[in-house]
C-alpha cells in the first residue's frame, strides 16, 4: 500500500476507543510517561525489523500482541509467565499505560513494548506472519445502535490479524456483550483464515488457565453479565 493510500484509510478509520486521558496521575506515574515509555514505544515511523524479536533487548523465544491491554493486568501477567516472550501492547488510554508501566518498572521487565495510540497503526506496521498470539480483551462494546460502529473488531480487523499472524498462532476474545461476541464470531468466521477451537458450546465460558481475570471481567461478572472466552487459530 502506498503511503497515500494508506493516508487514506487512516482519515477514514472511527476512533474504537474513548477517553485518551483520566484523572490526574500520581507524580511516579507522570515520570514514567515521561521517561520509561519512550525507550518501550516501536518507532512506527521506521519499518517494522524483518524478524520482529529484534525489537527487544533480551532475547525472546517469539512475539504476542495485545490490542486494548487496558490498565496492563493482563499484559503483566503473561510477561511475568512466559520471560522467553515479546509482547507488543496497544493502549490508547494513558492513565492504563502508565498502571502498565509501574508494574514492568516494579518487576524490571525488558520483554514488553507499548504503543500508546491505535492498535490498527501496530498492525499496519507489523511484518507479515510475525506474531505467534493475539490478545483483544473486553473490547469497548459500543452498546447503543448508533455507536456499534466504532466497535474494533471488524472484518478489516480480522484480515489485518490473517496477516501477521503466524500460521498455527492464536487469537484470544473475550467479551461480556453478547451481540458484539456475534459480531465477532461472524466477523472471525468468515474470514476463512480461522479455525475457532471450541469443541463444544460451554467450551465459550471457560476462560484457560494461563488467560488471568482482569478488572473488566470482574465487573462484568459483579454486575451479573457472563463473559465469553473465544479462541481461534490460524490456519
Amino acid at each position: 500500500m502506498t503511503d497515500d493510500r494508506q493516508g487514506d484509510s487512516n482519515a477514514r478509520r472511527l476512533r474504537s476507543y474513548g477517553r485518551r486521558k483520566g484523572k490526574r496521575l500520581t507524580a511516579r506515574k507522570e515520570r514514567l510517561v515521561a521517561d520509561l515509555l519512550p525507550a518501550l514505544r516501536p518507532g512506527l515511523s521506521e519499518p517494522a525489523p524483518a524478524n520482529l524479536r529484534a525489537l527487544f533487548s533480551v532475547p525472546v523465544r517469539e512475539v504476542w500482541l495485545e490490542i486494548g491491554f487496558g490498565a496492563g493486568e493482563h499484559l503483566l501477567w503473561q510477561a511475568l509467565a512466559n520471560p522467553d516472550i515479546g509482547i507488543v501492547g496497544c493502549e490508547p488510554f494513558l492513565n492504563g499505560v502508565s498502571s502498565l508501566l509501574g508494574g514492568i518498572d516494579d518487576h524490571g521487565i525488558e520483554t514488553v513494548r507499548i504503543h500508546d495510540g491505535d492498535g490498527r497503526d501496530i498492525l499496519d506496521w507489523l511484518p507479515d506472519h510475525s506474531i505467534s498470539r493475539a490478545f483483544i480483551l473486553f473490547p469497548d462494546p459500543w452498546p447503543k445502535k448508533r455507536q456499534a460502529k466504532r466497535r474494533l473488531v471488524t472484518p478489516q480487523l480480522v484480515q489485518a490479524l490473517a496477516r501477521v499472524l503466524r500460521s498455527g498462532g492464536e487469537l484470544r476474545f473475550a467479551s461480556d456483550d453478547l451481540n458484539y461476541v456475534r459480531e465477532a464470531l461472524l466477523a472471525i468466521g468468515d474470514d476463512r483464515s480461522f479455525a475457532w477451537t471450541a469443541s463444544r458450546a460451554s467450551d465459550w465460558r471457560v476462560r484457560p488457565a494461563d488467560w488471568p481475570e482482569t478488572r473488566y471481567e470482574r465487573k462484568a461478572l459483579s454486575e451479573s453479565r457472563k463473559p465469553v472466552y473465544l479462541r481461534f487459530t490460524r490456519l
